[in-house]
């Protein structure tokens, strides 16, 4: 058998790079191998598990100005100040949870975005009393095949900030009293949640993704 070399190797499509053992992946995770395990693990694949919706959605806001890659080496630090990203516990933090996190270096010190994330753990517990969970909200919003496009390229991905269900949605929490959560914003959460697959053509992960979504049942 020919051993496969960069000379012989077919040319994978824009966007994607193979590591050494030729799997394709997205462009975007690169850089270190925890960022390529969020990738293969976690992005795309959908969730269903409320604490871990709403940790998305407030480490989203968290990243507003900044790279993911910076908010996911705090992530275990953001974990632990925020309970676990526990609602309740979260909807109960009052002013000197406030000042412990203003000075707590494993977390992004700023303060809009964590009295933010304490609002919003306590719009979580009024969409639980409307709607029974935080998933069963979040997944009224994934979209449709049709509201899709056909294929996702690297030159699609590009045009991929918001969506008519981002933006749809991002104005509804904002109505009941969401902050930090834009549409951009609420489009990364979709995309991390699983609620849309953007996982590039030809990335192994996206067939892994799509298989999952297919099991997956809608909360």
């Amino acid at each position: 058998m020919q051993h496969m070399t960069a000379e012989t190797a077919p040319a994978l499509p824009e966007g994607l790079f193979a590591d050494d053992a030729g799997c394709p992946r997205c462009f975007w995770c690169q850089s270190m191998p925890g960022y390529r395990h969020y990738h293969d693990h976690e992005w795309g694949f959908p969730v269903a598990d409320d604490r871990r919706l709403f940790e998305k959605l407030c480490l989203e806001g968290f990243q507003s100005g900044l790279s993911w890659l910076t908010i996911l080496n705090k992530r275990e630090g953001f974990r632990a100040a925020f309970a676990n990203f526990d609602a309740e516990q979260v909807a109960a933090f009052g002013p000197a949870d406030v000042e412990r996190l203003v000075q707590d270096a494993a977390i992004v010190r700023h303060r809009g975005k964590i009295t933010s994330t304490i609002n919003n753990a306590q719009r979580v517990l009024d969409l639980r009393r409307e709607f029974g969970s935080l998933a069963h909200y979040a997944w009224r919003y994934e979209p449709t095949a049709a509201e899709r496009p056909g294929r996702i390229t690297r030159e699609v991905a590009r045009t991929l900030s918001t969506s008519p269900a981002s933006i749809a949605m991002s104005k509804d929490l904002k109505k009941r009293g969401w902050s930090f959560v834009g549409p951009t914003t609420v489009y990364a959460f979709m995309q991390a949640m699983g609620l849309v697959n953007d996982h590039l053509e030809g990335c192994h992960s996206r067939a892994l993704a799509l298989k999952a979504r297919a099991e997956f049942v809608v909360p």
